[in-house]
C-alpha cells in the first residue's frame, strides 16, 4: 500500500455572489505569508473583471495569481517547495468534475494545502457539479453568505439580472461579471428565471 504525504489537507471556502469568499482567501493568504510558508495562487483566465494574474476582492484586496484555463495546468506551473496551492473562482473552469477532483485530491495527497473558493451554486440555484464533489472530501469547509438586496436577511443565492429581471431559467450558466449583473438574494427573495 502506497503511503501518502502527511500535511495535505483540502479546504473550500464557498457561497454566493458578494459573500466574500475572494476576501477570505486572500486573508488565509496573508498568514501563510505571516507563517513565511511558499505558496501559490492560480485563477481562471476566464475571470477578466479585475485584473489578470491577480485574485481581486470585489473590494479591491489583490495578490498575485497565475491564470490558467484548466484546473490540470497547476501541476504545470507548481514550483519545487510550494506548501499552500490556492484556487480563486472554481466555477469558472470547464474542467469535468472528475478531472477537478482528482487534480484537488493528487495536489493534497502530495502533502500540499490546497485552498479552492468559488460559487456553491449557479444563477439557477444549482450546485456546480465540482464544487459539490469537493465539499464532499474536503477536511475544511467554510459556506459564507451575503446581505440580501431586497430585504436584508442572510444572502445564499446569486440572481443574475438581465434589464432589471431574472435571467431565464435556459441561460448561459456562466456569465462574467460584477454589480451589473448579479444580486445576492436570499431564500425568499431569490425569483426562479
Amino acid at each position: 500500500m502506497t503511503r501518502l504525504s502527511s500535511g495535505g489537507r483540502i479546504e473550500v471556502i464557498c457561497g454566493c455572489m458578494y459573500s466574500g469568499k475572494t476576501e477570505e482567501l486572500i486573508r488565509r493568504l496573508h498568514h501563510v505569508k505571516i507563517a513565511r510558508q511558499q505558496l501559490q495562487a492560480f485563477t481562471p483566465k476566464r475571470d477578466t473583471r479585475y485584473a489578470t494574474g491577480n485574485l481581486v476582492s470585489h473590494n479591491g484586496v489583490r495578490i498575485e495569481a497565475q491564470p490558467i484555463g484548466s484546473i490540470t495546468e497547476v501541476f504545470d506551473y507548481l514550483h519545487d517547495g510550494v506548501q499552500v496551492v490556492a484556487l480563486d473562482e472554481l466555477h469558472f473552469l470547464d474542467d469535468e468534475p472528475d478531472v477537478v477532483l482528482t487534480t484537488v485530491q493528487a495536489l493534497a495527497d502530495r502533502g500540499l494545502r490546497v485552498i479552492i473558493a468559488g460559487l456553491d451554486q449557479n444563477f439557477r440555484a444549482k450546485p456546480f457539479p465540482a464544487m459539490s464533489r469537493l465539499l464532499a472530501v474536503a477536511e475544511q469547509v467554510d459556506k459564507l453568505f451575503a446581505i440580501c438586496v431586497r430585504c436584508g436577511a442572510y444572502a445564499t443565492r446569486s440572481q443574475r439580472m438581465i434589464d432589471g429581471r431574472p435571467a431565464p431559467f435556459d441561460a448561459p450558466t456562466i456569465v462574467v461579471g460584477g454589480l451589473e449583473l448579479y444580486e445576492a438574494r436570499c431564500r425568499a427573495c431569490y425569483e426562479a428565471g
